[in-house]
């Protein structure tokens, strides 16, 4: 595939990732002109070039593919609004492509997506509306993966998450089972299962992670009651499944080894983790129902202080010192990278939470430590998914944060 003369294509960022022998095709990835050519044998030729290409989200599984999320920017002069668009690479097989919102693993999210027909959807599964039409916007996407909506019909404002079609039970279970502990919880408000999308109710909050940097403070007390409260409940038989640690670091371990290849600070950096690491892994099992996705961005802080959850679909049989670890490290993982107001905000939060937790459950020091770095070390892959320029660096400083915790 080749561009016509005179259209060069600008992608960004510009980066330089290692080659995949098993994914040939995935340093095109990154080639603006490569992508371009490609989006116009999948949907047609353009008149007019975009003025650049950026990459949004960089999904990888080493040695048999990725999906590439991207953002065409138009020139002014086209007068279009950005349009996202996805690129599937697995192994050697021609590379697919679509749009936003069509996506063959979230069967619902187009018509989720649309106004009309998100109207129609909610006049089915969720409650009998006046209205003419709903204000759809787009919250966050995940190729292939979930998709967040805000549906707004007058006052009214609900949240359609879109999904695999199987994942509705074990949100539905998972709602249940939260709504069982002190947090507060969204309500349910109907859902399409063969669709993949659940609607939920909007709690009027600040998000967590937002709040901290700008200096609030969510009630530790108000954080670790809801968690106790959610440890305490018996597991049931449809309690969700059983948190997989294991599988979840070997994924890690695997990009991770393919991502630093390169780089030998952060190759030497990710040995030393292993070392300590493995071992711990191979030996963890879960003990009791646990979130087991729980951090700052996934909670609001009302106006009263209460604590409410709004991702809650991992909760099952885990480990509560895994919750704890899990908002340490995404803590600390703000402090070493992000910018100087908010990594202090982030650090001092993180230095305030961690003391009282390991008081009041009277919690081994080393074992929080090797939780809060395992999660940490998952968290690293976070620095290939959202790439930019200085990835690698960003890399290599984040598996020396987690070689910090243990030592």
């Amino acid at each position: 595939m080749t561009l016509a003369p005179g259209e060069p294509v600008q992608l960004e960022p510009q980066v330089a990732f290692p080659d995949d022998r098993g994914v040939p095709a995935l340093a095109r990835a990154f080639e603006g002109a490569w992508v371009w050519a490609a989006y116009r044998r999948a949907f047609g030729h353009r008149a007019t070039s975009p003025q650049r290409i950026r990459v949004r989200q960089f999904s990888y599984s080493p040695g048999r593919g990725a999906v590439v999320s991207y953002v065409l920017d138009w020139k002014d002069d086209a007068y279009l609004p950005p349009e996202q668009f996805s690129l599937r690479i697995n192994g050697s097989k021609p590379a697919q492509l679509w749009r936003f919102p069509n996506d063959d693993q979230l069967p619902g999210l187009a018509d989720a997506a649309h106004p009309d027909s998100a109207l129609r959807l909610i006049n089915q599964h969720v409650l009998a509306v006046p209205a003419r039409r709903v204000g759809v916007e787009v919250v966050r996407y995940r190729p292939a993966s979930r998709a967040v909506l805000r549906h707004s019909i007058g006052k009214v404002t609900l949240y359609a998450r879109a999904m695999r079609p199987t994942s509705v039970g074990p949100l539905v279970a998972a709602a249940e089972v939260i709504g069982s502990s002190e947090f507060v919880v969204p309500r349910i408000a109907g859902h399409w299962a063969e669709g993949g999308v659940v609607w939920l109710s909007r709690i009027p909050g600040k998000n967590g992670r937002q709040y901290i940097r700008r200096g609030g403070e969510p009630s530790v007390f108000n954080i670790l009651d809801g968690l106790e409260s959610l440890w305490t409940t018996p597991v049931r038989s449809d309690g969700g499944h059983p948190f997989n640690l294991k599988s979840f670091y070997r994924r890690a371990k695997r990009i991770l080894a393919h991502s630093t290849q390169s780089h030998r600070e952060a190759r030497h950096a990710l040995r030393a983790a292993e070392r300590v690491l493995d071992s711990f892994v191979a030996s963890w099992e879960p003990t009791c129902l646990a979130h087991n996705d729980f951090y700052d961005d996934q909670m609001l802080v009302l106006s009263d202080g209460r604590v409410a959850l709004v991702d809650f679909e991992e909760t099952g049989p885990g480990d509560p010192m895994l919750d704890v670890g899990n908002f340490l490290a995404h803590l600390r993982i703000q402090a070493g990278l992000g910018r100087s107001d908010a990594a202090a905000r982030a650090r001092a939060y993180h230095d305030r939470i961690r003391p009282v937790a390991l008081d009041r459950f009277k919690w081994d020091t080393r074992e929080l430590d090797l939780r809060e770095a395992v999660c940490l070390f998952r968290i690293c892959t976070s620095t290939v998914r959202n790439i930019r320029p200085d990835w690698d660096g960003r890399l290599a400083a984040g598996l020396s944060l987690v070689n910090g915790i243990l030592g």
